[in-house]
């Protein structure tokens, strides 16, 4: 007997859910090894999200299947729907997690990061909160917990935004001048990986709303 439509989804959600968990593993070790500068850590991190776009490719699999046997409609559909375009955005933030791990651990023992880091331990502990929400939220139907979560998401996501702010422009008055340039922008291109990946939690978090009420997808 084939698995009912239901049984189909729930798996979908179980397997987002285990890339999102994943994903704030690593964005959790990547917090304690930015304190400093942690190699064996920041590869612990790495570690913790390998192999994450063969699980995205069968999620994807999965998706593609249940629209072919179900031809879902109204509710059912903008699930569907969302699943595809969560795990985009949560392989996404793999990409960027890893892309920032590589970035950042290989400049934070060449440039003195600690008044960099007074604001990038602050980022990554918003992007941390931000990912963590967005997964809680993944199983959840309530909408009135959904909204609550959504706007701590949204909270998290402007923290990160503002902070990565103050970082650039210290950045750029430490970069003025120095003959380490490049090294400096190269850090400042890690540290936006990081910013991104809150990002990605608020689109997660708002198509996760989107399932329940409908209406258009937008940040």
């Amino acid at each position: 007997m084939l698995p009912t439509f239901q049984e189909n989804i729930e798996d979908i959600r179980k397997k987002l859910t285990e890339i999102g968990e994943s994903l704030v593993k690593a964005n959790s070790i990547i917090l304690e090894a930015l304190q400093s500068c942690n190699e064996k850590e920041f590869q612990e991190a790495r570690n913790s999200i390998k192999n994450i776009s063969s699980k995205a490719d069968a999620i994807d699999n999965a998706i593609i299947k249940v629209l072919a046997l179900y031809t879902p409609e109204a509710k059912d559909l903008r699930r569907v729907v969302a699943y595809f375009k969560i795990n985009n955005e949560l392989s996404r933030a793999c990409s960027n997690t890893r892309n920032f791990i590589r970035g950042f651990s290989d400049l934070c023992k060449d440039l003195d990061v600690k008044e960099i880091n007074e604001y990038a331990i602050l980022m990554q502990t918003s992007t941390l909160k931000a990912i963590a929400t967005t997964v809680k939220m993944l199983s959840s139907d309530d909408i009135d917990e959904l909204q609550e979560m959504y706007e701590e998401v949204l909270i998290e996501e402007n923290k990160a935004d503002d902070l990565y702010g103050l970082i650039e422009r210290k950045l750029v008055q430490e970069a003025e001048g120095s003959s380490t340039f490049e090294k400096y922008h190269q850090m400042l291109k890690a540290l936006r990986k990081s910013e991104k990946i809150a990002n990605r939690a608020i689109s997660v978090a708002n198509l996760l709303l989107y399932i329940e009420i409908g209406g258009n997808i937008h940040k």
